[in-house]
């Protein structure tokens, strides 16, 4: 998608020059030709190709028990995984808010040898604890991490939702494979929490989801729900409009917005129990604009229910100049088709918060895998799901 903008922009920068030579040589009724065939290339131009991902399969799962102690720490509360291909391992991080032991993030082996995930088949591996500017671990309560992803640096970058009713700012920041914390990216303003002003992130519904393009070139985080200034949360009758924000990494600077609109609450369960739909995570699959996303609903009584979409940034309005979205319905949102709704798997389902591609199957599949954030709650699990991809023919 940016290697397309890139040319757009080329093309529209040249075109303008040749404009401004027209209208000086032209007759207006040519110049207006010129225009027209101008931007009707352009939009042929910026015509996205299709997505990438054709089907989807399951291959199989593992659970790991809630009371697992790793290292010294309660294993859980994974709600981000990222995989790393040069030592087939992967990065999930915790959301442990340093309650119950330093933030961190575990190091995992997924054995997909097989063509499938066998039960058994995940093992921790290590815990890496996250080190604050001091190079100490950070305060308990100061951060709630959510989304990771591995750069092409060899470095993990980490969001945090941080949390709105104590106005502690979201964060995205970079850190080794150490832990050791490197640098981090501006906020902008219209995302952090302000209660004088009633703006910026919602407790709990903030920087769930964060990925890297695969050149590494962009990063992407997204919130869970609507900012306040944007509208309301999801409701069994209508869904929120989400912000997916763009960063280039070379510049550390965000380059674009755009909305992203969830679904209602999948069923309304107890009445005046909790229920949540929202983006918790976001996986970019190429460099055009093409994700995969999860939208995970639950309602008390009833409980999880999660859908796979594809998505697409094709069309979609840069709303990065828009500090509130008063009428969103007058945007262009991100394209998002469903992949998979997992309730057709036919197994129960825990709280499925992480995505990332995998290793390539011995028959040449592509993969990917996702884990459940188990809450460390006794009646939940770290239930971790793999997939087959197949992707659309050229």
């Amino acid at each position: 998608m940016a290697q397309l903008l890139y040319r757009s922009f080329c093309f529209a920068s040249s075109w303008r020059t040749r404009l401004l030579a027209n209208l000086r040589a032209k007759p207006f009724g040519l110049v207006l030709l010129s225009l027209w065939i101008a931007i009707a290339v352009a939009s042929q131009a910026a015509t996205a190709a299709p997505h990438p991902i054709a089907q989807i399969e399951f291959i199989g799962q593992s659970v790991l028990p809630t009371n697992l102690v790793f290292q010294g720490t309660p294993f859980g509360g994974l709600s981000g995984i990222t995989y790393d291909a040069k030592y087939q391992v992967y990065y999930a991080i915790s959301d442990d808010r340093s309650l119950k032991a330093p933030a961190r993030f575990y190091t995992l082996k997924i054995d997909l040898s097989q063509g499938r995930l066998m039960v058994g088949g995940v093992k921790p591996q290590s815990v890496t604890t996250l080190l604050g500017a001091n190079s100490q671990p950070f305060p308990p309560a100061q951060l709630d991490p959510e989304g990771i992803a591995l750069s092409k640096t060899e470095s993990i970058w980490i969001s945090s939702e941080g949390d709105a009713s104590q106005e502690i700012p979201p964060f995205v920041k970079e850190f080794s494979l150490t832990g050791k914390i490197l640098r981090g990216l501006t906020v902008p303003p219209k995302f952090l929490p302000n209660s004088k002003t009633q703006q910026g992130i919602r407790n709990n519904l903030a920087f769930e989801s964060l990925t890297i393009s695969p050149n590494g070139r962009s990063l992407f985080v997204a919130t869970e729900n609507a900012l306040k200034q944007d509208g309301p949360t999801a409701t069994v009758s209508h869904g929120s409009p989400v912000r997916i924000l763009q960063y280039n990494l070379e510049t550390g600077e965000p380059t674009a917005e755009f909305l992203y609109l969830t679904e209602p609450i999948a069923a309304p369960g107890m009445t005046k129990k909790f229920a949540v739909n929202g983006l918790a995570d976001l996986l970019a699959i190429d460099n055009r604009g093409h994700f995969i996303s999860i939208e995970r609903s639950y309602s008390a009584g009833t409980g999880f229910h999660i859908k796979f979409f594809r998505v697409s940034l094709a069309d979609a309005d840069n709303i990065q100049a828009f500090d509130g979205l008063d009428r969103p319905n007058t945007l262009r949102p991100v394209q998002k088709h469903l992949l998979l709704d997992l309730k057709d798997l036919g197994i129960p389902l825990d709280n499925i918060e992480g995505l990332t591609l995998g290793p390539i199957l011995p028959e040449g599949s592509p993969t990917l895998i996702a884990i459940a954030d188990n809450n460390f709650n006794p009646l939940q699990t770290t239930q971790i799901l793999a997939f087959k991809l197949t992707l659309q023919e050229d």
